[in-house]
């Protein structure tokens, strides 16, 4: 009996996720699907309020686009997509650099203090229990 049941059951099938690539052109098939109709086209045209939407700040220093076009030339895609990764990177202004800078000045000293002493205090130690 169980083993009608086992033979009646169906095989499972296991749904594997879409690839990017699939994803994309999945997406472009159905907005070729969509084009916009005559009267989407007409109220297009019509202005609407603009929306103030600020954007991150991406570099637009030469020498980036400089470096940029040698390495999409020379370099393997790690490389290239590391380099579009970092572009998108929203840097410190001057204010927070100085106060990020100070922090790990102060860090670094009073970590430094801590070692020096915890170095002293074992030499001490060290010199009266093992050298007297």
């Amino acid at each position: 009996m169980a083993e009608e049941s086992d033979r009646a059951r169906k095989p499972r099938i296991r749904k594997v996720a879409p690839t990017v690539r699939e994803k994309v052109e999945a997406a472009t098939v159905k907005s070729l699907e969509n084009k916009p109709s005559t009267f989407k086209k007409v109220t297009s045209k019509i202005p609407r309020p603009k929306v103030s939407v600020r954007l991150p700040k991406v570099p637009s220093n030469p020498v980036f686009r400089v470096i940029g076009r040698i390495l999409s030339k020379l370099a393997p895609r790690y490389f290239i997509n590391a380099w579009r990764e970092l572009r998108q990177v929203t840097w410190p202004n001057r204010k927070e650099t100085w106060r990020l800078t100070l922090a790990v000045f102060i860090f670094a000293t009073v970590f430094g203090a801590l070692v020096a002493g915890v170095d002293k205090g074992l030499d001490v130690i060290f010199k009266h229990t093992i050298l007297k």
